[in-house]
């Protein structure tokens, strides 16, 4: 294989694990945009995706559709539930008590996948959407799950696209971002799109676990590090900048890839907090960020 193809084949591996880190910096994003809250248990709605995607395929005369829609219903509900029972009613909120609750919300949810007696400790696979062949591009292969993966990852962006620039919701959420005390005075439900802000990120973050499920094995740790990569997906991007974390997500797979196939595999995890780190130094608003901005 010469270098060219190993290089096409580390960018095909690059772009589908860029895909899931876009999805997963996406929910940050959506959150912070909408709030200034980082969500620290996005991650873990990456976990329960899979895990429940893992539990509702395995129950016979349940299509694949079926159980992907049930799943993403059900993370759906938990992120509404994050929101509802964990950060409304805090009194007196400021950021760092706010991260610090979705921390222990992280914490919670992962605990009560562990003690669970449908998943435990357990490590479970889930079968490919269409088969396991791959296929040649010249001298590399992608495997058809990768295709589905950046497919169902690109219709993602474009229903988000569309969502937020065409629909009554999406553009009330964008106004409750820019000044939420004018979104109020102008009728907006600042709460409520709120609530639909964390139905959103779980269920991107379910989206995420259930088509990254048949490629690794699903558990209930699976979602530290895929959160803490998507976390520094949408910093290099620029936080609360949505192209920006999905440019920061496909950065990242990418460099993460290249650094495992020419360097190391050893430094495949290192990589992504290497390249937090330079972005801080050398960009501190990320990518496409747009500096410090004060609400006025």
């Amino acid at each position: 294989m010469t270098l060219f193809d190993r290089l096409l084949q580390f960018f095909i591996g690059g772009v589908t694990n860029g895909s899931i880190y876009a999805m997963v910096a996406l929910g940050f994003t959506i959150v912070y945009h909408s709030t200034e809250i980082i969500n620290f248990a996005q991650g873990e709605f990456v976990m329960l995706g899979a895990l429940f995607m893992v539990s509702f395929s395995m129950i016979p005369g349940i299509p694949l559709v079926a159980a992907f829609v049930m799943a993403v219903a059900g993370v759906t509900i938990v992120g509404m539930l994050v929101n509802l029972l964990v950060i409304r009613p805090v009194r007196n909120p400021n950021h760092i008590s706010l991260i610090i609750i979705t921390i222990g919300a992280s914490i919670f949810i992962r605990g009560i996948a562990m003690q669970s007696w449908a998943w435990g400790k357990g490590e479970y696979a889930s079968p490919p959407f269409s088969g396991d062949t791959p296929i040649l591009i010249g001298n590399a292969a992608i495997t058809p799950q990768a295709i589905w993966i950046i497919g169902i990852t690109l219709t993602v962006l474009i229903l988000l696209h569309f969502f937020f620039e065409n629909t009554i919701t999406g553009k009330g959420m964008k106004a409750c971002a820019l000044n939420p005390r004018a979104a109020s005075l102008m009728g907006i439900k600042v709460n409520r799109m709120v609530v639909i802000t964390f139905a959103l990120s779980g269920m991107l973050g379910a989206v995420a676990g259930i088509i990254i499920t048949p490629t690794t094995t699903a558990s209930y740790k699976m979602g530290v590090m895929l959160g803490l990569k998507g976390f520094c997906a949408a910093i290099i991007g620029g936080l609360g900048s949505i192209p920006g974390a999905i440019l920061g997500g496909f950065v990242l797979g990418v460099l993460e890839s290249m650094g495992a196939g020419l360097i190391s595999s050893a430094y495949k995890d290192a990589i992504a907090f290497i390249a937090l780190l330079v972005v801080l130094f050398v960009r501190p608003s990320g990518i496409l960020g747009i500096g410090d901005i004060k609400r006025v």
